[in-house]
């Protein structure tokens, strides 16, 4: 029997209806841009193992492909040195099919500057295509784009979330060059959110960036949060983290949490029905003397960063519905120490809002 078959003896064999099994060996980034017809799909590399998983008669013929023909010679060996006595390899590979005008399928339904861009999450069983897809239809609203806002948004722009909202009424100062890695020297004096849109849209032109400048209060905020599936917390107050905190749980949204202090930030997930709200936390507001600001107490500029990045790690399990997320926990992190602590969290029967 040949140890190879063009393509157009394999049309010939699709058109006659032969009884023969076509098999792509070809990596799974491979596949989905695109297969022949009725192909199945077992990578090379699970080959050994897995062929007698989804080919049970050894007595059929089977037709092997790659993207040249290579792999598909090497698979064909292997098969049958396993037991299977009719295997040939496509000669050509896909490549030479499609050369000749032969049709493939596809069956995602991203584009191929998607699967491109996010190919490192395509190769992974925890996100896959579906997990892509569900990123790409989310859609996350930033409260705050400074030191903590600036990581989450850049983190979340590359992940392939598909609208980012940014809240931010103020203007870019060159005090916050330290931490704000959103922002360069000659965008101070513009408002964060124009100068954050602009940036994110060249880091990641396939985003969608919807802007608001203005302060977050009670007034506006179940109008903003409304449109969007999750919130992430990068304020620096507790005025409008209490603000963050109501809306989202009078429309179920969920939102995660950060904030630093000097060489000290935390991050948890406060999720509707499911474990406290920041009020369990922080019932009434702290005097201010206890709570400074960043500006008057100072934060290791690097600090944010890590804190940001948790949070927008957090985001995208929410996204997913993957993962063990922080609700009902605060992952602290020292960083003087170099050590994360975590401490757990409950529900507050006499909380005034989620008691």
């Amino acid at each position: 029997m040949k140890v190879e078959i063009l393509s157009e003896d394999l049309v010939k064999k699709i058109k006659e209806k032969s009884n023969f099994v076509l098999l792509d060996v070809r990596e799974q980034e491979e596949w989905n841009l695109g297969f022949i017809s009725g192909a199945l799909h077992l990578p090379l590399t699970r080959l050994g193992k897995e062929a007698e998983k989804v080919l049970f008669d050894k007595s059929l013929t089977v037709v092997t492909y790659c993207a040249v023909g290579a792999r598909s010679l090497i698979a064909a060996q292997l098969l049958k040195k396993i037991g299977y006595s009719h295997v040939v390899s496509l000669q050509d590979g896909i490549h030479g099919w499609q050369e000749k005008g032969f049709p493939i399928e596809s069956s995602s339904t991203l584009s191929k500057e998607e699967r491109t861009q996010y190919r490192r999450h395509l190769n992974m069983p925890e996100v896959g295509e579906e997990g892509q897809k569900k990123l790409l239809q989310s859609k996350v609203l930033i409260v705050g784009v400074g030191g903590l806002g600036s990581p989450a948004a850049y983190y979340l722009a590359a992940a392939g979330v598909g609208t980012l909202g940014i809240i931010d009424f103020d203007r870019v100062d060159r005090s916050n060059l330290q931490r704000q890695i959103l922002y360069t020297a000659n965008q101070v004096g513009e408002l964060k959110v124009d100068s954050a849109k602009k940036t994110l849209e060249k880091f990641n032109p396939l985003l969608k960036i919807q802007t608001y400048s203005e302060k977050l209060t009670n007034q506006n905020a179940d109008k903003i949060f409304e449109n969007y599936d999750l919130i992430i917390d990068g304020s620096d107050n507790f005025e409008t983290r209490y603000v963050i905190n109501d809306a989202a749980f009078l429309l179920k949204k969920p939102y995660v949490h950060g904030s630093v202090y000097r060489f000290e930030g935390e991050v948890t997930v406060f999720y509707p029905g499911k474990g406290p709200c920041y009020r369990c936390l922080y019932p009434e507001l702290p005097p201010p003397e206890i709570a400074p600001s960043c500006a008057e107490a100072g934060v290791l500029g690097v600090l944010p960063g890590i804190i940001g990045i948790l949070q927008a790690t957090e985001a995208i399990k929410i996204i997913l519905g993957k993962g063990n997320l922080l609700v009902g926990r605060t992952l602290s992190f020292n960083a003087l120490q170099g050590k994360f602590y975590e401490m757990e969290t409950m529900n507050i029967l006499k909380c005034p809002l989620c008691g």
